[in-house]
This record gives structure tokens, C-alpha cells and sequence, in this order.
């Protein structure tokens, strides 16, 4: 771990963050004004709870995150945030109902990544099938004009995706945190303006 001690790293234990992760949602929230008071959001891939953290802080208590991650989420949560430990490539009933009862959101965020490998191939497949699926749920889940982030290994099949982005939402944007770690071959797609349900997605079931 003595690799990933950076400057990113004490600086969340310091702002008692449980993840450095959060400075990546920042840095989005700053380029893309993702953020505001009283806004639903919908965060995917939420465990250890960085981006519901932030998230919660930043839409205040007039606001929703519903988080979900198949991991569990051992911080505390403010009020405005709903945890479920959940697989999103196999939505239970209980879960496609709440995001029915407290949907449409206005943001979806996606941090999901993959159990890596070490084979870039098979990582960048599990990385674009989490992506893919994630922009399933936001087509089902986003409010007209809504917005999406969505965490991508980039390889060939990345460019699937942003194709399907740019037919979707009126302005698509790649971007590289800083914070990110160099090595990195993460990418966040910004999806901004989402025209509205299309047919041709996966139903929740």
C-alpha cells in the first residue's frame, strides 16, 4: 500500500474522507457543476462512501443520494443518503422499486470499477460491461436535461459507449482527473443533457 500513501491519500484521512476517490468527484463537480442544493442523484458503485459523502454535503439536506454498491458502506451516513448493499448488474425488486419511488434523479454517478486481473483486456471488458450497464440504469432513471458520470477503462470497446453517450445526451465530454493516479487507464464520460427514455434498454426487473 506504501505506493498509494500520496498526497490525495493523506489528504482524505486528513478531511476524514474514507477514500481519496472524492477529490475525483470534485474535480468533476468544479469542471462539469454537476452539484447543487436539493438535487437527486443516483451513485452507483458507491462503497466506501467518498461520492455519498461529498455528494450528501454538497446537495444538503433538502437533497437524495441513493447509493448502492455490492460492497457495504462502514461510514456514517448524513440523512439525505439511502445505502443499499446491492449487485447492479442484478437489480432485485426491492432495489428497481425504490429507484422507481425516488426517481427520476437529476444526476447519475457511476465510480464503478472491476475486480482487476492484471490482463488489460479482460479489465477493460468487466470495465465497459459495468459502464454499459450503468448507462442502462441512468437511461431508466434520469430526469429530461439530467446528467451523467460514468468511470471507464479505456480500450476499443470505450469507444462503443461514448457513441451510445452522444446519441443520448446533447454534450459528451472525456475527462482525466488529476487525481487520478498516473498509471491509470480510468476515464470519466461527463453526459450532459439527457434527451429522454428511449426504447431499446433493459427493463429493470
Amino acid at each position: 500500500m506504501k505506493e498509494y500513501r500520496d498526497h490525495y491519500f493523506l489528504k482524505a484521512k486528513r478531511e476524514n474522507f474514507p477514500a481519496r476517490s472524492v477529490y475525483k468527484l470534485q474535480e468533476l463537480d468544479a469542471k462539469f457543476k454537476l452539484l447543487r442544493p436539493g438535487l437527486k442523484l443516483l451513485d452507483l458503485g458507491a462503497a466506501p462512501g467518498s461520492w455519498s459523502l461529498w455528494a450528501a454535503q454538497k446537495v444538503g439536506s433538502t437533497g437524495l443520494v441513493l447509493a448502492c454498491d455490492l460492497k457495504t458502506i462502514d461510514i456514517a451516513l448524513p440523512p439525505q443518503v439511502k445505502f443499499f448493499q446491492e449487485d447492479i448488474l442484478n437489480i432485485s425488486p426491492n432495489f428497481a422499486e425504490h429507484l422507481q419511488q425516488l426517481g427520476p434523479f437529476d444526476l447519475v454517478l457511476s465510480d464503478m470499477a472491476p475486480s482487476t486481473t492484471g490482463n488489460k483486456f479482460t479489465d477493460q471488458t468487466r470495465s465497459f460491461t459495468l459502464a454499459t450497464q450503468a448507462f442502462d440504469v441512468a437511461c431508466l432513471n434520469l430526469k429530461p436535461g439530467g446528467k451523467f458520470v460514468v468511470k471507464i477503462f479505456m480500450g476499443g470497446e470505450a469507444q462503443e459507449l461514448l457513441r451510445n453517450l452522444k446519441q443520448t445526451f446533447a454534450q459528451v465530454k472525456a475527462f482525466k482527473p488529476k487525481s487520478s493516479r498516473a498509471e491509470s487507464k480510468e476515464t470519466f464520460f461527463t453526459a450532459l443533457g439527457f434527451h429522454g427514455a428511449t426504447g431499446g434498454l433493459k427493463e429493470q426487473t
